[in-house]
């Protein structure tokens, strides 16, 4: 890899990684809408006029619009709006660590709806270590009440294995920065009435203000800018492998920033789901990256 590639790869680590830290101080401030409204529409006015200049329309026609409206609700409009609002309850390095599960839900969705994908001993291995990490996570928020958030953060990971689907299958033929320039309009205007319903009354701290700011334009305009570059730069397949480091950023980030502790728990977990990740879906890496990471990822 190239200098400039690697130098690309530890942005993408580090950019995908601390949104959740972003999240949990936003959400402190502001409500859900406000806090998914300011990301999507911050990173809407950084990404459109870059698409435009690009091209009016980018691939995009009629036909694009109805699965283009289903990827955006399905990889923004609910996960977004989980994601905060599950972390107005859990740590952000515990969230970023259930997100992580999210290669595992994508292997067992492949397996049900693709009658030739072949489920190896490894990958069978692999996605019952993912999911024992995600037990070993989860079971003492249960323990302590956290039903609901916890299975809203599962939610987002089934939604980000859902959604590359809807891509692969119906927007290939767009190209990823008109599909996300247009996906992030959609889902701002979705968020604007509830945005508008709960207004704050007065002006956030200026450290909620720039979590809203870091969410929006590093976290999103900028992190999917970086990524389309990290994919020309390295190509597909091996631009995907810095998703399994964000989670260890996600933890450090929560540790080192918001004093959220370091438990034998945190790291016994995230060693399960991460190995569990890369057994369960070395093959579908080799074989769908391509193709599957065209549509940019929100990360969180």
């Amino acid at each position: 890899m190239s200098a400039r590639g690697w130098v690309l790869f530890a942005l993408m680590s580090v950019i995908w990684g601390v949104p959740y830290l972003m999240i949990k101080v936003a959400v402190e401030g502001v409500s859900v809408p406000v806090l998914v409204f300011a990301r999507t529409a911050l990173g809407a006015l950084v990404l459109l006029p870059l698409a435009l200049r690009g091209g009016a329309r980018g691939g995009l026609r009629r036909r694009h619009w109805p699965p283009l409206a289903a990827f955006a609700v399905i990889e923004m409009v609910i996960p977004w709006g989980l994601l905060s609002d599950a972390e107005r309850h859990l740590t952000s390095s515990m969230t970023g660590l259930l997100i992580a599960a999210s290669p595992v839900v994508a292997a067992v969705l492949t397996y049900l709806i693709d009658d030739t994908e072949r489920f190896t001993l490894t990958r069978w291995t692999g996605l019952a270590v993912g999911l024992a990490g995600v037990a070993v996570l989860a079971w003492p928020e249960l323990r302590g009440g956290a039903l609901w958030p916890i299975t809203e953060v599962l939610l987002v990971a089934a939604c980000y294995a859902i959604a590359p689907v809807v891509a692969l299958r119906r927007l290939q033929d767009v190209s990823s920065l008109h599909m996300t320039a247009a996906c992030l309009t959609l889902a701002a205007l979705c968020y604007t009435p509830p945005a508008i319903l709960t207004w704050p009354d007065a002006l956030p701290s200026g450290r909620v203000l720039a979590a809203l700011a870091g969410l929006g334009l590093i976290c999103t305009a900028l992190a999917f800018i970086v990524y389309f570059a990290l994919i020309r730069e390295v190509g597909a397949a091996r631009a995907l492998v810095f998703t399994y480091l964000n989670p260890a950023v996600a933890v450090a980030a929560g540790v080192l920033l918001l004093d959220e502790p370091l438990t034998v728990t945190i790291l016994i977990g995230f060693a399960l789901i991460l190995g569990g990740s890369i057994m369960a879906t070395r093959r579908t890496a080799e074989e769908h990256a391509p193709a599957a990471s065209e549509p940019a990822r929100a990360g969180s």
